[in-house]
């Protein structure tokens, strides 16, 4: 009879502890505080052509505390541009620059991250603007890196007229090229740190 109790009561403890292992969060959940992020552009041209996006929206998931699983994504509000300058900015979201009235977003999602430095890493993804589809590179620099709170910057740069951005401003000489900069400020709201393989 003493051991008929006690391997039920065994039982039950092990029953009772499954879930909780099973239910165990593996991938730290991130958020990104938008209010003390941005994201940016700058084109060379005869008058520099510098400025940002005021909506947009950025996500950073993991699929495990390993930060090779982290996939970022960003979908900028392209009729939301903001140079300072009213013309500017109305020719930027016409038919010849953004045309934001057909295509609204512009996105940024990635596909692979490789660690590159300490605290540097190039994420491989796919940018769409237009409509059109291209790989990309984002080079990030991370700090604050598994502390639970950090910043983001990254740099990426393209060809405009690789996907469609044909158009001129009167009377300055736009360069082909446009440098994008993103600053996000992250923190983990739950989870485990990550951990980054060397």
């Amino acid at each position: 009879m003493l051991s008929f109790r006690i391997v039920p009561r065994i039982a039950l403890l092990c029953a009772l502890a499954l879930p909780v292992a099973s239910n165990a969060q593996t991938a730290p959940v991130f958020e990104v505080a938008k209010d003390q992020s941005s994201v940016k552009f700058f084109v060379k041209a005869s008058m520099s052509v510098t400025g940002t996006f005021d909506t947009w929206d950025a996500s950073l998931t993991f699929a495990s505390n390993n930060a090779a699983t982290g996939v970022l994504d960003i979908k900028i509000q392209a009729g939301s541009v903001n140079t300072g300058s009213g013309l500017k900015d109305r020719k930027l979201k016409g038919d010849d620059f953004f045309a934001a009235g057909k295509y609204p977003t512009i996105t940024f999602h990635s596909t692979k991250i490789t660690k590159t430095g300490a605290d540097t890493f190039v994420m491989d993804g796919n940018f769409t603007m237009r409509g059109v589809t291209k790989p990309e590179k984002l080079t990030l620099t991370v700090s604050g890196a598994g502390r639970g709170t950090g910043d983001i910057k990254g740099t990426m740069s393209f060809n405009r007229k690789d996907y469609g951005v044909n158009g001129e401003i009167p009377l300055i000489h736009i360069a082909d090229q446009v440098d994008v900069s993103v600053d996000l400020k992250v923190k983990r709201t739950s989870g485990p740190a990550l951990t980054f393989a060397n």
